[in-house]
């Protein structure tokens, strides 16, 4: 009796600590679920303010009358390349852009925050 005894008590402490576990886990899911579900209305707020990469560059470029030829000619790259990063098919390298910074007037940090 004394056998039996000693290894149910154990048992019964392993599936009662599982037991807690599974619930303190379940807690957490529910209230991170409450979380989510609460901050979609943010979510969806900052996606339609947030621009990408290639709208900031179109709207410089357009802002400072540029064409497309004369920036990637500035640049020595080709004007599908400009096509591209401002339709968002590709990013500009770093060198590429910071001489669009350059180009336009303003800092590369500045394009990256409006891009943000």
């Amino acid at each position: 009796m004394n056998l039996t005894l000693s290894f149910l008590i154990p048992a019964l402490m392993f599936f009662a600590a599982v037991i807690g576990l599974g619930t303190y886990v379940t807690v957490l899911i529910v209230k991170a679920l409450r979380r989510y579900t609460r901050a979609e209305p943010d979510r969806k707020e900052k996606k339609e303010n947030t621009r990408s990469l290639g709208e900031v560059l179109k709207q410089h470029r357009v802002d400072s009358k540029m064409t497309q030829e004369f920036v990637a000619e500035s640049l020595g790259v080709s004007r599908q390349a400009v096509s591209k990063w401002e339709s968002g098919a590709s990013d500009p390298s770093t060198m590429n852009l910071m001489a669009l910074a350059k180009l336009f007037g303003v800092s590369a940090e500045e394009l990256l925050k409006e891009a943000s």
